[in-house]
């Protein structure tokens, strides 16, 4: 450490500064909170939540569902970040933000960050520095992408804690530049994230620059449940167990079902009327166990809107 002055000071009135104490707070976003300040003595100038968001079965139709990941920001001023997350909670790092040149060695979880920061600071975002601490709700096991809600929180919490008080972050410009700098991530999913509505799905737009367009996807105002199945056991094995689930499910009343990425993975998502969500869950649940097999988790979806500050 240098004698530079080593963080921008951080108020109440910018709020997350008393999330942690607040009792009618989310208790993940306290928790995030409270893990900021912990592990780098001050508390958040803000924390941003960030929805894990799905495919519908099409590439261009992307909805966020109702599960967030969290990220806590504090702004620097001596040029260092300082990572940690609960999910890796003995791989905590301090590193210099080195907007060019070859990254610094960092563990395995704090690549990813560490890039979305590099690529903020070179966009004029926080170049003197971030106290960043991470959490989701959910893991892989899920089935759903974990590293998109990352991406968009950790790019809101750090463009809000080095603006000028009151100046909402741009998405639209997040949005490219986490394009740029991830090409290999689902940039529908990222905006989805960004720019999802409750009870809609979002229409991505062919050409860029047009109107972001929205359709009714509600299945609890219909009468319906989205449930997410997400099936355990060896990699090679999954492909089987989910066909196999979805004949189940389809046997037993589901309406449709398809994989929450443009990849199938270990999971995916069925539709279902509300008086059958029992039955179908029975269903499938009987013809895992009766191979001997781990039953699936079972996780029922809210359509849910964009990434937001947690006040």
């Amino acid at each position: 450490m240098t004698g530079a002055e080593p963080a921008a000071p951080v108020t109440a009135d910018r709020a997350g500064g008393d999330l942690a104490r607040r009792a009618t707070a989310d208790p993940l976003y306290r928790l995030v909170a409270y893990a900021l300040e912990a592990a780098h003595g001050r508390p958040p100038a803000a924390v941003w939540s960030a929805p894990y968001a799905f495919h519908l079965g099409s590439p261009r139709l992307v909805a966020a569902a109702g599960w967030p990941t969290a990220a806590a920001a504090a702004p620097r001023t001596d040029g260092l970040v300082r990572l940690s997350s609960l999910g890796h909670p003995a791989d905590s790092c301090d590193l210099p933000l080195t907007p060019s040149g070859p990254p610094p060695a960092a563990p395995a979880w704090a690549v990813r960050p560490y890039a979305v920061l590099r690529a903020l600071a070179r966009a004029g975002y926080g170049p003197g520095g971030t106290d960043l601490h991470v959490q989701g709700s959910l893991t892989g096991a899920a089935g759903l992408a974990t590293a998109e809600p990352t991406d968009c929180a950790v790019a809101l919490a750090v463009a809000d804690v080095h603006a000028a008080t009151g100046e909402p972050p741009d998405r639209e410009r997040l949005a490219r530049l986490l394009a740029a700098v991830l090409p290999d991530g689902d940039d529908g999913l990222r905006r989805a994230v960004l720019f999802a509505r409750p009870g809609r799905a979002l229409l991505l737009n062919a050409r860029p620059g047009r109107r972001r367009r929205h359709v009714a996807f509600d299945p609890a105002a219909s009468g319906a449940r989205l449930v997410l199945v997400a099936v355990r056991g060896e990699a090679a094995d999954r492909p089987r167990d989910l066909a196999r689930a979805v004949a189940r499910a389809r046997r037993a009343g589901a309406l449709s079902a398809w994989p929450p990425g443009p990849e199938p993975g270990r999971s995916l998502l069925m539709l279902l009327p509300e008086a059958r969500l029992v039955a179908v869950r029975a269903a499938v649940a009987e013809d895992f166990r009766d191979r001997g097999r781990p039953v699936p988790r079972f996780l029922n979806i809210a359509v849910a809107g964009a990434a937001r500050r947690e006040e």
